[in-house]
């Protein structure tokens, strides 16, 4: 048990600390070629709420690919951990590595291809050339299909590799899919895909996904998965890193390449500790954020222009309402927090 501890907080603490170490030199890198936005959103938009809330020049002043910092961090750290136990073989170096092909190895991947998917995206926006720069609708329908490719590839993987061929019920047991396993996983990674809207205030997206990553890692511990749950650790303290530097005012914007690669893993990692239906309750505030989205955009669409919601998704409502961003942010890390905990209690007894 000892080493199993040791096994899931050591690469998580080496984690934190390389994010905290190649930040300064991702930061000068980040302004020394002005990767941030080169227009700013209120030029497209009609909405004086938003623009009421929103400063523009933040947008172009602040670089957007953070997210570097987190995946770089967290897969160099289990690449390290990987190679010591190939070339400094031992018992200890072989306990400590935790990159195995039935549990890690397929989020390692997941994660690495949607962050370059993702990173593709920013520097797209951030040198503002070609028919996808602005980040236009075509685009983002385009990166749905791109991410759904990804999808496919992985539930493939489960299907054909790893033989996955069912969802669990909490109280209520397994349901058989089959091949069907593919679809289902393509349906949660566009889901959770859909929640990256959530990246929109300083701070908010890294303590949200810090708190649901933490929570898979409790449950990759609690099904003896530890490889996962070491990865999940792992994912947890990169982001925290991220986020020393994200809090309010914010040093860069996670982006495309953090968020991207980060909530398709989230899908990944759901399936493997077979707890997709518990999935919604841990990401919550991700369910809720890309929710008020497609609620908006029906009731503009069938309610002749009404809306729901001040602005969309749902943090820029309460800042409309007047909250100040640094309560919006702190708000739903609270909620975060609270369902993560509901989650991992949901699927401890609902085995």
């Amino acid at each position: 048990m000892l080493m199993n501890l040791v096994k899931i907080f050591a690469p998580t603490v080496l984690a934190f600390f390389m994010g905290l170490f190649i930040t300064p030199f991702a930061t000068h890198f980040f302004f020394k070629h002005k990767m941030w936005r080169k227009h700013s959103r209120d030029e497209s938009t009609t909405n004086g709420d938003f623009k009421k809330i929103h400063n523009g020049n933040e947008e172009l002043k602040t670089p957007r690919i953070g997210g570097v910092i987190v995946w770089i961090s967290a897969l160099s750290v289990t690449a390290f951990f990987y190679a010591v136990s190939i070339f400094l073989p031992s018992e200890t170096s072989e306990k400590l590595n935790f990159l195995s092909r039935g549990q890690t190895l397929v989020p390692f991947f997941t994660l690495l291809l949607g962050a370059v998917l993702g990173l593709w995206d920013d520097l797209i926006q951030i040198y503002d050339k070609g028919r996808f720069s602005g980040d236009n609708v075509t685009w983002r329908k385009w990166k749905a299909i791109l991410v759904a490719a990804i999808a496919l590839l992985i539930g493939s993987w489960f299907y054909f590799k790893l033989g996955m061929v069912s969802i669990h019920v909490p109280f209520g047991g397994d349901i058989y899919l089959g091949i069907l396993i593919i679809p289902a996983f393509i349906i949660v990674a566009l889901a959770t895909f859909s929640g990256g809207v959530i990246d929109g205030l300083d701070g908010l997206s890294g303590g949200v996904l810090a708190s649901i990553f933490a929570a898979y890692a409790l449950i990759s511990y609690s099904n003896n998965q530890m490889d996962l749950a070491a990865f999940s650790a792992v994912i947890t303290g990169a982001i925290l890193a991220f986020l020393w530097f994200n809090i309010p005012p914010a040093r860069f914007y996670m982006g495309e390449t953090g968020i991207m690669g980060l909530t398709i893993v989230l899908a990944a990692m759901a399936f493997l500790t077979d707890s997709v239906l518990i999935l919604p309750i841990i990401a919550m505030p991700l369910v809720l954020t890309s929710g008020s989205v497609i609620l908006q955009a029906f009731s503009r669409k069938f309610r002749n222009g009404k809306r729901i919601f001040k602005l969309a998704p749902l943090h820029h409502h309460f800042e409309a309402l007047g909250w100040p961003s640094y309560k919006v942010t702190m708000r739903f890390w609270v909620l975060s927090v609270v369902f993560a905990i509901l989650g991992v209690i949901l699927q401890a007894i609902g085995k």
